[in-house]
Formats: C-alpha cells, sequence, structure tokens
C-alpha cells in the first residue's frame, strides 16, 4: 500500500464511527488543554508575584521580625532600630528608612463598612515602595510629627466606600478613629487581590496612638543608595539592627532580604507551583491515552475480517500496523489542536485570581505530546491487527 492508501484507510476508519472518535478526541483535549492551561496558571502566577515584588521600589531591601530559635529570644523590630539605621555613619549605603507598622481594622463611610489592612509608617513610604498616589496628595513628615488624623486609600477600597464619588476631603471611619482622606493609591496589577489595592496607608504616629499602639514594628523597608550598593547595605542593616537589638549577627533571628532573593524565591515556588499542575493535569493526558488504546482495540476487534481480506489481498502488516497507529495518531493531533485552542480561549480568564500566560514552549510541547500519544497508546493495537494471520481473520464473526 501507498502512504497515500495508508492515509485514506486511517480516515476512512475514523469515519466509520464518528461517535466514538469525538469520545477519544474529547479525553485527549481534557488532557492536553488541562496541560496547557494549569502550566500558563503557574506561570502568570509566577509573573504576578515578580511584578508585585519588582513593584515594591528599586534597591529596596525588607527587615522582617524574627522567630524563636532554640533558647534564642523572639527579636521584636523597634523604632529605636529604625533610627539607628537612619544615623549618618551607621549604615552609610542605605539611603531611605521606612519604619512600618500593619494591623486589620474596620473602615466605615456612611452606611458602608468593610475590614482593611491599615498600615502605620512614615512619609517617604509612598517614593521607597513605589506607591503613588493617583488622587490627591500623600501625607508629608509634619502630619506623622503631629500624628495628625489623615489617610490615603487604596483604589479597591475608594471604589467600596465611595463608589464613583470623590473620595478627597471626605471622612472615614478606622476602628473609631475618624480620618480625612488625603489621597488615593495608585491601583496595583496583583494576583488574586491586594491588600495594596484595598488598604490604608496612614502616619506611624497616628496609627500607635489609636489602633496598635507603641508595640513593635511589622517591618523596615530600606532603600539602598544604588542598585550596585544594594549587597552592601543589606549587610550594614543586619549589623546596624543586630546590634540595636543587643544580640550578635550569629544569633539574630530577624531576616533582612534584598529584592533579588525575593524574586529567587518567588522564581523557585513557581517553577515548583508549575511542575505540580502539570503533573496533576498529566493524570488527564493519561487517562485520555488509555482511552485511545481502548478505542483501537475494540476497532481493531470490529475490522478483523476486512485485516483478513486486506492481508490476503497482499496487505503487509507493517501497512496494517501504519494504518493503526495513523488513525490514533490523527485522532490525538485532533484532540490536541482542540486542546490547545480550549486553552488559549480560557486563559482570556481569570483562573484562582490570576490570568493564564500561555507560551510558546507550552503550545509545541502539546503538539508533541499528542503524537506521542498516538503513536504509543495506538502502537500496542496496531501491532496486534498486524500479527493477525488471513486465515483466522477470515474466519472471525
Amino acid at each position: 500500500m501507498s502512504p497515500w492508501e495508508v492515509l485514506l484507510s486511517a480516515l476512512s476508519g475514523i469515519g466509520g464511527n464518528v461517535t466514538r472518535a469525538a469520545l477519544t478526541l474529547l479525553g485527549v483535549l481534557i488532557g492536553v488543554g488541562s496541560v496547557i492551561l494549569l502550566l500558563g496558571v503557574g506561570s502568570g502566577a509566577t509573573a504576578n508575584v515578580a511584578e508585585q515584588i519588582e513593584g515594591l521600589g528599586s534597591n529596596t531591601i525588607t527587615v522582617s521580625p524574627g522567630f524563636s530559635r532554640g533558647a534564642t529570644r523572639f527579636q521584636d523590630l523597634t523604632l529605636d532600630a529604625a533610627e539607628a539605621l537612619q544615623a549618618p555613619d551607621a549604615a552609610p549605603d542605605i539611603a531611605e528608612v521606612v519604619p512600618q507598622v500593619s494591623t486589620s481594622a474596620t473602615v466605615a463611610h456612611g452606611t458602608v463598612s468593610t475590614s482593611a489592612t491599615v498600615t502605620g509608617t512614615t512619609a517617604n513610604y509612598f517614593t521607597v515602595t513605589n506607591s503613588p498616589v493617583a488622587i490627591g496628595t500623600p501625607f508629608r513628615d509634619e502630619d506623622n510629627a503631629a500624628a495628625r488624623k489623615v489617610a490615603v486609600i487604596g483604589a479597591s477600597l475608594a471604589e467600596d466606600l465611595f463608589d464613583q464619588a470623590d473620595p478627597v476631603g471626605q471622612t472615614i471611619t478606622v476602628g473609631t478613629t475618624p480620618f480625612t482622606v488625603y489621597g488615593v493609591l495608585h491601583a496595583k496589577d496583583t494576583a488574586g487581590g491586594s491588600s495594596a489595592n484595598s488598604g490604608i496607608v496612614i502616619p506611624l504616629t497616628r496609627a500607635q496612638r489609636s489602633l496598635t499602639g507603641y508595640t513593635a514594628l511589622s517591618s523596615i523597608t530600606l532603600q539602598a543608595a544604588s542598585a550596585e550598593s544594594i549587597d552592601a547595605a543589606a549587610a550594614q542593616a543586619e549589623l546596624v539592627v543586630a546590634e540595636s537589638l543587643g544580640v550578635t549577627t550569629e544569633d539574630a533571628t530577624f531576616t533582612v532580604t534584598t529584592q533579588s532573593q525575593l524574586l529567587e524565591a518567588s522564581t523557585s515556588v513557581g517553577s515548583t507551583l508549575s511542575a505540580m499542575l502539570a503533573a496533576i493535569a498529566a493524570i488527564s493526558l493519561v487517562v485520555g491515552g488509555i482511552g485511545v488504546t481502548n478505542i483501537m482495540l475494540v476497532t481493531v476487534s470490529e475490522r478483523t475480517r476486512e485485516i483478513g481480506i486486506r492481508k490476503a489481498l497482499g496487505a503487509t502488516g507493517a501497512a496494517i500496523s501504519a494504518q493503526f497507529i495513523l488513525e490514533a495518531t490523527l485522532l490525538s493531533l485532533a484532540g490536541g489542536a482542540l486542546g490547545v485552542a480550549a486553552a488559549l480561549g480560557a486563559s482570556r480568564f481569570e483562573i484562582m485570581g490570576t490570568r493564564p500566560v500561555i507560551s510558546a514552549g507550552s503550545v509545541v510541547l502539546a503538539a508533541g505530546v499528542s503524537v506521542a500519544i498516538g503513536v504509543f497508546f495506538g502502537g500496542y493495537p496496531a501491532i496486534r491487527a498486524s500479527l493477525l494471520t488471513p486465515v483466522a481473520a477470515l474466519r472471525h464473526d
């Protein structure tokens, strides 16, 4: 048989039972579409986290409280530590110091109320963390010095509380304390919603008086003098904070994290997430492949007499085998193509709060997997068909 005759025979075999072929296509479609889409979700989540980290601002370093380790006591971050970092000669590679406290509180305006994350900080927070104000103005150093009841709110919170009205100059209640809205933060693109868009930023001194008390800081954000001095600034921060807390750097349990470290960690977590999602979706591919094997075995059984007649007329075992492998491969390729189309369509919507990012590599992988499914799972039925003898096949009812 010529290659063209083999192809026509394969197409004829597929068309002989359209319902069966459609069900086989569906199994492969679900498997391939799931793999592409879940890989896209992993890539999208990684990209969103990386964007959020980069959105914290350039050359940023974060100092976070430590946890108990053996006999080492819990090490709270204090305002003294933040002030020590601001000393002129203590850390020459640190340009800005932003102490922060954080808590949750009920926020209300009129009859509307919701829960939000409240951050108490200093006026340089907005520039260091790359959090520009879209409407109105940020609060100033003098507002912090006077502990004024002023606030800058997130874009989502502004919409929840004020709908389409202008929030600037309006009064909101945070806990039991009234605050005047100075401005609204520029909306940030984030995965699954974010406190950056639904939070409130108020002067540190006012947060301590009205909400948190004079407790430990939640974190200290630093800005290095330049990109080249980030590592030196991080080392200086660790030394100064440890000295302020009265511990050695070896006994320190607080953490000093640079932007590059956060990106590396998020990339590692994202790769692990993608691998896990792909492994879960691969189960669908295996099920689809088993479906291909089952369908082809049934096809071989139903067409045994046809195989016997063709062999009696001179068809070789290789030609018979090629026909059934080609049938399985065509079904798998068609299912794979539909799976790619379905994944591309679904990627236009958010899944688990994340917009999937479909890469060309995952599409190429899907095409390769589709061919592999046809060849691998269609191989056994094809070999079985090729080994039938004409006499035994012709006797089959």
